[in-house]
């Protein structure tokens, strides 16, 4: 699954890195703790280009009366996702790419004391999480929604916990928005061995209030 990330690289970075026009609404960067509901930058394809904006995190289906209406809908199964009444529209239409650094993990002792884990690229290449988008809207209150897309865990991430965010390769972002046609279901799977690395930080990332580029630096197992 996928709790909380990170993300650092500037927005003017971002939209070159995915050819995508900015919003001006963007969240701010860097942001070393990423947690449900916080905006998040996301590209959609739009028309003849991509747009870099903002969306909430925590999908929100159409039915949902109020944001709190049903469960907190921050991932998606691949295995599901085309199934799922909540999802599969989104998932044939409305794909996004979500970036960020790197995202959390924990694992726990015998005692249940959680430990946190950073999982990054080992290239130190910017990660870019497979997404699916959603628009909801009851009276005055909007939002454009999202959840990230999980797999089960690679061998990079498998003894840290069973499932892991779907990781997109450059090459393939085109084809998860759409731009390539269809396929895009061949993409829900963990990235090859050697593609991640996971190491140990400190437990003051277990607040969703703890801030500042401490939370991913490296800590004595």
């Amino acid at each position: 699954m996928c709790g909380r990330f990170a993300v650092t690289l500037p927005t003017d970075a971002m939209a070159r890195l995915f050819a995508a026009e900015p919003a001006n609404d963007l969240p701010r960067v860097p942001n070393y703790n990423v947690c449900p509901t916080n905006p998040v930058h996301a590209v959609r394809t739009e028309g003849d280009g991509r747009r870099l904006g903002a969306m909430r995190w925590g999908f929100l289906p159409h039915w949902y009366e109020t944001p709190s209406d049903g469960p907190l809908l921050i991932n998606a199964r691949a295995e599901s996702v085309a199934e799922k009444a909540a999802f599969r529209q989104a998932a044939r239409e409305r794909r996004c790419l979500i970036p960020a650094l790197g995202f959390y993990e924990w694992t726990k002792d015998a005692d249940g004391t959680r430990f946190p884990w950073f999982v990054r690229r080992a290239d130190d290449a910017p990660m870019v999480f497979a997404g699916i988008w959603q628009d909801w809207a009851r009276g005055e209150e909007s939002y454009r929604t999202c959840a990230i897309v999980t797999c089960a865990a690679g061998p990079d991430v498998a003894a840290i916990h069973h499932r892991m965010p779907v990781v997109l390769a450059p090459e393939d972002w085109a084809l998860w928005l759409g731009e390539e046609g269809h396929g895009a279901a061949r993409l829900m799977t963990a990235p090859p061995e050697g593609t991640l690395e996971a190491y140990r930080v400190s437990r003051r990332v277990n607040s969703n209030r703890a801030e500042g580029p401490e939370l991913i630096e490296p800590v004595e197992e």
